[in-house]
């Protein structure tokens, strides 16, 4: 068979001896030589090593190598069923990954090309943008296909525990590469792996509505300070916050630096419908549903999930999609309360 390098997969092919000693049965030592191949099998097809497989299965890892190699002196059934049940179900989880549809990839809708614009012009002047839509309008989406398409292209998602100015600098020295900062020079660290030069970068903050104020006027610094772009995406209530900014004198000079701002408070029709043929759906009632369900809160994401169930259903039980299928799904995806 063939063997990966990296993880050192083979067969062991060392015999067990003492059959019947420490309670261990002929049957145990079938069943373990049978679990080998299949552990062999499965570490090689995804790369795993037998540390990694140890983890997985939730076998000690002393106790895995010495029963792979057949040099374990205790009982081999307990740790058979441990190792069987896990290849069970991985083997389920990997037919139920295999099964689910994949969504379309990057598509250009009219809000898509207007971030994209936006992260252009703020990484090359460099300035400092606000991009503000609800979930589900693909700012998410745009921006993971223009780092990959653009170098010098970093993200950082925002949550609820890192909206303060010191959490928000952790993650973003993480995102930037920053290592083991020094948290007296965590602004200066990563202003300097920020600095554009000649090359123009650009700093994404995802979720940007759960920043504190001050944290968001700590990321003007690093377009001030070194030259980089930062675009900010966030929720409609980023929005809002923004146009509370300019009626005080506090932030006003966080309300002139930003160069644009792109909002979009109701999802758009017509980018609805190409992510519903992007499906390969054209069947005129079909796409009308799923345009109503993508007007509501979620957008794209709504369709994307609705479609997925339905399109599990069908697989299933070998049909072709419907509307009722369609219909069903979003029934009892039951996110409307």
């Amino acid at each position: 068979m063939n063997i990966d390098v990296r993880t050192s997969w083979e067969i062991p092919t060392l015999e067990v001896t003492d059959i019947g000693g420490n309670g261990r049965s002929q049957a145990d030592c079938d069943k373990r030589l049978v679990l080998v191949e299949k552990v062999v099998e499965i570490g090689i097809k995804n790369r795993w090593t037998k540390r990694e497989v140890a983890k997985r299965s939730g076998v000690a890892e002393g106790s895995f190598s010495q029963w792979f190699s057949a040099k374990y002196k205790g009982r081999f059934d307990e740790i058979n069923q441990k190792v069987d049940n896990w290849i069970v179900g991985l083997t389920g989880a990997m037919a139920i990954k295999k099964a689910i549809p994949k969504s379309p990839k990057f598509i250009e809708t009219k809000i898509a090309v207007e971030i994209w614009g936006t992260f252009t012009a703020a990484q090359n002047l460099p300035a400092m943008t606000l991009i503000t839509a609800d979930a589900g309008a693909g700012k998410t989406a745009t921006s993971r296909e223009y780092k990959l398409r653009n170098a010098n292209v970093y993200i950082v998602v925002i949550s609820p525990h890192t909206k303060t100015v010191h959490s928000m600098l952790l993650s973003t020295a993480e995102a930037v590469g920053v290592k083991h900062a020094n948290p007296a020079r965590l602004v200066s660290d990563i202003g300097k792996r920020l600095k554009s030069e000649n090359a123009p970068t650009l700093l994404i903050v995802d979720e940007a509505q759960n920043l504190v104020d001050d944290a968001i006027n700590q990321l003007r610094h690093f377009t001030d300070e070194y030259g980089c772009g930062i675009a900010l995406l966030g929720n409609n209530e980023s929005y809002t916050r923004f146009a509370a900014w300019g009626k005080s004198a506090q932030y006003g000079q966080l309300h002139r630096r930003i160069f644009k701002r792109v909002s979009q408070k109701k999802p758009n029709k017509s980018d609805i419908e190409m992510f519903i043929r992007a499906w390969g759906i054209e069947e005129p009632e079909m796409v009308r549903f799923l345009t109503g369900v993508g007007m509501k809160p979620g957008a794209l994401g709504q369709i994307d999930m609705t479609i997925k169930l339905a399109m599990l259903k069908a697989v299933g039980e070998g049909k072709e999609l419907t509307l009722e299928a369609l219909q069903k799904a979003w029934k009892n995806r039951d996110v409307e309360g």
